[in-house]
């Protein structure tokens, strides 16, 4: 096994021991198909601070009504700049945020930032590039998209319908980077940061340091369960999430799903339910256990958080499923 199976420390150890505290409850409500009807955005964008504006995606699955916006799509305006935070799922979408940020500024978008290499966030890629924007991610997220893009458009055109229309290619991105990139934007500083492995393939986060604020992207998360998905190392993200917290403690976080937050409320949702599924998983592969008695794990302490009952069952499976070959 890579160390021990707590990799984030022993505090997130004993909060896994005893019990994450449960956040308030959250209504039916407050998860509509479409909180925006009239446009492609499941919501409109909200100001987060001075200059700093986000488009808060669907908490839950692609469906034809959120658009397959069910990520967050945030925007910054410098004095010379607009950088983006993902391209989007189609055309559509793309060019629904740009008519939003063109309400807000005439400043030209010159940068795009995929926070990864997933459909929701890349495969407008098109639409970006022909405004003239460089379209940006990770070497990593760069090559794991171009090895699904195909099935992305598949994916797009199933479940979108008619709103697929104008997303004709996946178009692949302008520019990729290893470690770490700025972005001058006139008046403020975009640092583009690959912290280490994560949830994805190339998972990158955008720190604004003038305005205090982390475009963390699916680094961290928020309102939703989680995604476990085959590739996904567990061990490898709680690994790399103290260079995240170093970096984010004590700034406003816009997380990669749910609305804006603070560091108190993504580790609860991010590295505490990381720990606290490699703790139990631990425990049943110590005890002889099977993948049913996994998939079995009581997890009803989040059975509020959106995804739940789509995730929570799969997620302790692939968790299983990885932690009996690290030994």
């Amino acid at each position: 096994m890579r160390g021990t199976r707590n990799l984030a420390g022993s505090a997130l150890l004993a909060m896994a021991t005893t019990g994450l505290v449960a956040g308030p409850a959250m209504a039916e409500d407050d998860n509509p198909p479409d909180k925006a009807p009239d446009s492609m955005l499941y919501d409109m964008p909200q100001k987060v601070t001075d200059d700093v504006w986000s488009a808060i995606g669907a908490t839950q699955p692609y469906t034809y009504e959120n658009s397959l916006h069910n990520n967050n799509l945030s925007f910054v305006i410098g004095e010379d700049a607009v950088l983006v935070m993902n391209a989007g799922a189609s055309y559509q979408l793309a060019e629904a945020l740009h008519e939003e940020i063109k309400k807000r500024t005439d400043v030209p978008v010159k940068y795009v930032v995929n926070e990864n290499g997933q459909l929701h966030s890349s495969l407008a890629t098109g639409y970006w590039i022909d405004q003239g924007a460089e379209v940006i991610a990770h070497v990593d997220a760069a090559e794991y998209y171009d090895s699904h893009k195909a099935d992305y458009l598949d994916t797009l055109k199933r479940i979108a319908e008619e709103k697929a229309e104008g997303t004709d290619e996946a178009v692949s991105v302008s520019r990729t980077f290893e470690d770490r990139i700025e972005l001058d934007l006139g008046g403020m500083t975009a640092e583009v940061i690959y912290f280490g492995e994560a949830h994805s393939p190339g998972d990158i986060s955008v720190v604004i340091p003038e305005r205090d604020v982390v475009i963390a992207g699916d680094m961290a998360f928020n309102i939703r369960m989680l995604p476990i998905f085959e590739y996904t190392d567990t061990a490898a993200w709680l690994e790399t999430w103290p260079k995240f917290v170093e970096v984010a403690e004590g700034k406003t976080i816009i997380p990669g799903h749910g609305g804006p937050t603070d560091m108190e409320t993504v580790q609860h949702y991010t590295a505490d339910y990381l720990t606290f599924l490699r703790t139990e998983i631990g425990k049943i592969i110590d005890e002889g256990g099977s993948l049913q008695d996994a998939y079995e794990l009581d997890q009803s302490q989040f059975s509020h958080w959106h995804t739940y009952d789509e995730l929570a069952g799969q997620n302790a499976g692939r968790v299983f499923q990885k932690m009996e070959f690290e030994f």
